[in-house]
């Protein structure tokens, strides 16, 4: 083996060597509270507000559509949980999901219906698209907010967002997407989308964790989350992480500047690493493949395996991958995600998500395909998780 090979992007991503020069001097003289009226808050302030200015140019919106977050639990809880709480007075109650989402919006709509709400689940293709006959006859006027993943962060499917914002804003409700694995993988311009909500992460894309956004179209009614301070309008009080809003939108114009570049860059080595599965693994299975996906996410089974034996082994090669979302850490038990498309326990049992990003290379790619080949082999064979600690490359 040569130097490890990183293949988890979609869990996290290394934060980038320019967004901690712009953050540095935040954490040293330039450490003012930008709510404080001396020179040290007023210096605060206008780098945050600087900072909101900036990532609002990359999503096409106005600074004042900008909260920072602390990362896409909080945004997408936010986002669900403060459209229900603001128009269940006006008998909008309800809230609309699909099984595949990330926990975080299930969590909250689950929330939704422990509160007095409605919990709508709109089933998936076996491909991981909404199943959009089904999401037009769940729309009606109790329908406070519907969330619907744009990329989904196990198996990469991108859904067609503006049309499902369209149906809904079509019945006077308010629309959210989950925005974390798509920022930089898609075109995203809020002055042509119709969505009132969209949530970011920034260490999906080089900025560090704990760092985030939620866009808030204005006029969206939203109930705060927390209370205590008149910060952010109010919506999010409390004293603004300053170098992280700096790191954020310094990750978000690096990311935009890369975007056509790199999208075909991962893109080109996604079909490499598909392409060489499927001639060395006969009866590979990669889920979501009839779909439209985002280029960084590959998920794969391969029937005789299991998640939990493919990754030891993998990790003993130095590969770094994972069985689904990182959020879900610890737990070997079936994806949600390829249960919501109706994969078969014994296939999702074997399933990995390999994802790319800033330091994958054709040498990983390579590696990978030889690493696979013979643990599916040895799978095959009887091989157990002890077994592959001592297969030979």
């Amino acid at each position: 083996m040569t130097q490890p090979v990183y293949l988890d992007h979609a869990a996290t991503t290394p934060v980038r060597d320019e967004v901690m020069a712009a953050m540095a001097p935040f954490f040293g003289p330039r450490f003012g509270n930008p709510s404080s009226v001396h020179r040290w808050g007023r210096e605060a302030r206008v780098a945050l507000d600087d900072a909101r200015e900036r990532l609002a140019a990359c999503l096409g919106a106005h600074a004042d559509e900008v909260c920072f977050t602390s990362g896409g639990t909080e945004g997408d809880n936010f986002a669900v949980l403060g459209v229900f709480r603001a128009l269940r007075a006006q008998g909008r109650d309800a809230a609309i999901t699909t099984p595949a989402e990330h926990k975080a919006v299930l969590a909250a709509v689950h929330q939704v219906a422990h509160e007095g709400g409605e919990e709508r689940l709109v089933r998936v293709t076996p491909d991981g698209l909404v199943d959009t006959a089904h999401f037009s006859a769940l729309l009606d006027g109790r329908v406070a907010v519907a969330s619907v993943m744009w990329v989904n962060n196990e198996v990469g499917v991108m859904q067609d967002v503006p049309a499902l914002a369209a149906q809904t804003k079509a019945v006077g409700a308010m629309f959210h997407t989950d925005a974390v694995q798509a920022f930089g993988k898609v075109d995203i311009d809020t002055r042509r989308l119709p969505v009132d909500l969209l949530t970011l992460s920034g260490h999906k894309f080089g900025a560090p964790k704990g760092t985030g956004a939620l866009y808030i179209r204005r006029d969206t009614p939203l109930a705060p989350m927390l209370h205590g301070g008149s910060q952010d309008r109010g919506r999010r009080p409390g004293t603004e992480n300053v170098a992280f809003a700096v790191g954020l939108a310094a990750a978000a114009e690096l990311t935009l500047a890369e975007h056509g570049a790199e999208q075909a860059r991962l893109m080109a080595l996604r079909e490499a690493l598909e392409r060489g599965l499927r001639e060395r693994i006969p009866g590979v299975v990669i889920h979501g493949a009839g779909a439209p996906r985002a280029p960084h996410i590959t998920n794969v089974s391969i029937p005789g395996a299991t998640s939990e034996s493919l990754l030891m082994a993998l990790d003993l090669r130095g590969i770094a991958c994972s069985a689904g979302s990182a959020c879900q850490s610890g737990s070997m038990s079936a994806s949600h995600v390829l249960s919501a498309m109706g994969v078969a326990p014994q296939i999702a049992n074997a399933a990995l998500r390999l994802s790319l990003g800033c330091l994958s290379t054709e040498a990983d790619i390579q590696y990978t395909l030889d690493v696979m080949t013979t643990l599916a082999t040895k799978a095959r064979t009887g091989g157990t998780a002890s077994a592959f600690a001592t297969v030979e490359f």
